[in-house]
């Protein structure tokens, strides 16, 4: 069996790093987005008469 090369393995690694970082960034935009539209639904709910 061939031996991987090192630089394969930086490159490798370093890629399946950054895809987890992304992920993890994905998350904290979606959850960030489902605060901002809870907000924005509660604005809502609480109608014309409620604006300061």
């Amino acid at each position: 069996m061939n031996d991987i090369s090192k630089e394969y393995l930086l490159l490798f690694n370093a890629i399946t790093d950054i895809e987890e970082n992304l992920q993890s960034l994905l998350n904290q935009l979606v959850t960030v987005q489902q605060q901002a539209e809870n907000l924005f639904l509660e604005n809502t709910d609480e109608g014309p008469d409620s604006e300061q």
